[in-house]
């Protein structure tokens, strides 16, 4: 199950806008983060479900180099830039995931 709402999760993350104003600086500095890596995304709510969703995986006991393929597969993002996302998400809402 995990997998699908990874799946639906990473679908809306790349292609068309750029990230808009929110009041959570969390939500601001992961959204920045994506942004310095020209990370593109549908929209920034979509980002940070995606995010989330990382989280989840890995909480159920995931690696970080599986959720990364995960996010290759469905978001079209190369390696670095499926990391990048990984790392940041991680930093941003699940930090006890860091090394």
């Amino acid at each position: 199950m995990g997998a699908t709402l990874t799946a639906i999760a990473l679908q809306g993350l790349l292609w068309f806008s750029t990230p808009t104003a929110h009041a959570d600086p969390i939500d601001d500095r992961f959204l920045a983060a994506l942004q310095s890596r020209q990370i593109t995304y549908k929209s920034a709510e979509a980002a940070i479900a995606a995010a989330h969703q990382v989280c989840t995986e890995l909480g159920e006991g995931r690696t970080k180099a599986d959720v990364a393929q995960e996010v290759i597969d469905r978001s079209g993002l190369d390696p670095y830039h499926a990391g990048y996302f990984v790392g940041a998400s991680v930093g941003a809402y699940c930090p006890q995931f860091s090394d």
